[in-house]
């Protein structure tokens, strides 16, 4: 008896029990679960959705926003650039020389990063390397245009083309990656450059693709790559650099403006490209953007090695009439303008007594397009440099818009840098709605006027992320 009710209490205990976990179990559906991270769910949805959710937080983002006029940059405040040897927007300069002597001794040490992370000077030389940082700039630099509908997409040749010019010193390629998976979260570089300020010239650097991982843009990494770039030029008697930005920082140099000119119309129609008036039809479009079939300037050929120490005499010879420009050595015109598969593209124009008079390039810029239905990427031709000593400035830059289009690019972009401006709109380039500014850094002279610039390197790929601090 007293068996059969024990058995019976030990049921209904069991049965409590099983009870018990039941109404936890229902109870637990209804409690909330603690807070997941956010990129972590991020990451989860499939990438047309993170696309999705990045352009409606670029529309309905009511946050500071970035500087690109001189107006809002005036009542911008700027905490780290404010500490930079730079002019102020509101100088008025007229005077040359550097803004800092330079007095004092150069720190030994690296700057301080935060618990968990550490320094490292990339190794170009191997290719594993030179992949994975392909990798991460492609993800890490501030490279998607406003509607993320486009992404910079940077080949192996490219990186080392455009890290290891003559005389690179492997130290300023400083990365910064994380202690536990060695991934690497940001990147900052500079190749050596004379560069010509009015009649100066002086030894700098140009900055090249800083990159910084997106979780990390908020958290004063860009100000701690930028201080410890600084502080390893400097240590080699580097005290001046030139870099050029798509905002407004203490203080452009010069401002000059992107022109686009429709090499493939229909498809850049059906990617609704910036600039083509949608409202016109594909024919019309099509018809307006036509090109000549063949060149039309005599003695026009592909450069050649052979050309590389007249091409050098002609870039030498007419310097003076800019009063910004990059001088480069006969070794450097090798490396920055003679063509290479796939990324440079440079002719010349030999006369009838075998001399050079004139000259042009262009690089090849690819961009992957996100989530598009019908096209996978974007070529775009990117004009390098242009010498012009005998042949008309429309004619020569139309038979680079006509040998570019025969290649296959899409789109033909440049400067209104150069005696560019007289050519543009006669050869229907679209004027862009963005901009490239031009600084230098620890050095102060009179604003520049855009037709007075000659940056014979792709400036595109001296740009600094977005960063107003």
């Amino acid at each position: 008896m007293f068996g059969s009710e024990k058995q019976q209490q030990t049921e209904d205990e069991s049965g409590g029990a099983r009870k018990t976990k039941k109404q936890k179990k229902k109870a637990n559906n209804w409690r909330p679960q603690s807070p997941r991270d956010p990129f972590a769910m991020l990451n989860e949805l499939p990438e047309e959705k993170q696309q999705e959710i990045q352009r409606a937080l670029h529309l309905f983002n009511l946050g500071p926003t970035v500087p690109k006029t001189l107006e809002q940059a005036k009542k911008h405040q700027y905490h780290f650039w404010d500490t930079q040897p730079v002019p102020k927007l509101s100088d008025n300069v007229t005077s040359h020389g550097p803004v800092a002597e330079g007095e004092g001794g150069v720190r030994t040490e690296p700057y301080s990063l935060p618990q968990g992370f550490s320094w490292d000077t990339l190794d170009l030389a191997n290719a594993a390397v030179v992949r994975h940082k392909n990798t991460s700039i492609t993800n890490y630099k501030s490279s998607e245009d406003d509607d993320n509908t486009m992404r910079l997409d940077f080949s192996e040749e490219y990186l080392k083309w455009a890290l290891q010019s003559p005389q690179w010193v492997p130290q300023w390629h400083c990365g910064v990656r994380v202690n536990s998976n060695k991934k690497l979260v940001g990147f900052i570089a500079a190749v050596p450059a004379n560069v010509q300020v009015y009649d100066k010239e002086i030894k700098m650097v140009q900055v090249r693709l800083l990159c910084v991982h997106k979780k990390l843009r908020l958290k004063r990494m860009t100000p701690v790559l930028i201080r410890e770039l600084t502080r390893r030029v400097n240590l080699q008697g580097t005290l001046q650099a030139l870099y050029t930005a798509a905002v407004v920082l203490p203080t452009p140099l010069s401002i000059c403006n992107y022109w686009h000119r429709p090499l493939n119309t229909r498809k850049l129609m059906e990617m609704n490209y910036p600039g083509l008036r949608q409202s016109m039809t594909v024919q019309r479009a099509v018809k307006l953007n036509k090109l000549p079939e063949r060149t039309k300037t005599q003695g026009l050929r592909l450069m050649t090695k052979a050309d590389v120490a007249a091409v050098h005499n002609l870039l030498q010879s007419n310097k003076s009439k800019f009063d910004l420009s990059i001088n480069l050595s006969a070794q450097e015109v090798e490396h920055w303008i003679l063509p290479r598969d796939g990324l440079i593209v440079s002719y010349v124009v030999e006369s009838e007594d075998g001399g050079l008079t004139d000259a042009f390039g262009f690089n090849n810029v690819i961009s992957k397009l996100l989530n598009h239905p019908v096209h996978t990427e974007l070529k775009e031709a990117h004009l390098l440099f242009s010498i012009c000593t005998s042949t008309d400035p429309v004619d020569l830059m139309e038979d680079a818009l006509v040998l570019a289009k025969f290649k296959g690019f899409d789109v033909f972009i440049a400067l209104d840098t150069m005696w560019n401006q007289g050519c543009l709109e006669k050869l229907k380039f679209n004027l862009s709605s963005k901009s490239l500014n031009y600084y230098l850094y620890n050095w102060k002279c009179p604003v520049i006027k855009s037709d007075k610039v000659r940056i014979t390197i792709n400036s595109f790929i001296c740009n600094l992320a977005v960063f107003t601090s």
